[in-house]
């Protein structure tokens, strides 16, 4: 009996630990060549789901999501990194991605853009993502953004091909940040004018 008991007990271990890993990672596999350089058509990676049930998405992160349909109909999740998040303007002119008028610097994308979007402001739980390898991505600048509860996850490491293992860079751009605290700074600084 003693036996049994522990054999039950080790079981019901593994499938809560089963049941927990499921419910807060996943794997998926890449179908495109949309986020090269860093991440390779075919390679295998590990996706958190946990980490969008706990946080929204960041500018900068890199996400794994149903596409919205329409305008697009897919069997398989895209990976794109977050550009814009809700209220953001975006826009695309002189090879640059430019949030708030302000122009990012993409260190890690395949080349700049060749193309241009007119400036849009991001709608309330809505997020404009592009792919790394801007000239080759069907992503938010032919019109479309994702919706949050379309969103599975943020990409945390490639594990397959081994030659290609790597934890997915997800970059923060400091030159928002920097015009944000500008911003609070002046109006902080007039709100004490006006006392």
């Amino acid at each position: 009996m003693k036996i049994l008991r522990e054999v039950g007990i080790t079981i019901l271990i593994a499938v809560a630990v089963f049941v927990a890993l499921h419910l807060n990672v996943q794997s998926y596999t890449v179908l495109s060549t949309s986020m090269l350089p860093n991440i390779e058509e075919h390679d295998c990676i590990m996706v958190s789901k946990a980490s969008c049930r706990t946080s929204d998405p960041q500018r900068g992160d890199v996400i794994v999501f149903h596409p919205p349909d329409p305008p697009i109909s897919s069997d398989h999740p895209f990976i794109k990194r977050v550009i814009g998040v809700p209220g953001d303007i975006v826009e695309v002119k002189d090879g640059k991605v430019f949030v708030n008028d302000i122009p990012l610097g993409e260190e890690y994308i395949m080349a700049q853009p060749n193309y241009t979007m007119p400036a849009i402001e991001i709608p309330e739980n809505e997020y404009f993502v592009l792919g790394d390898n801007r000239n080759n991505s069907n992503d938010s600048h032919n019109n479309w953004t994702v919706p949050r509860d379309n969103i599975i996850g943020k990409a945390w490491f490639t594990y397959w091909p081994p030659k290609n293992w790597r934890v997915i860079k997800h970059c923060s751009y400091p030159e928002l940040n920097e015009a944000g605290e500008q911003e609070m700074i002046v109006s902080h600084s007039v709100e004490v004018q006006l006392e």
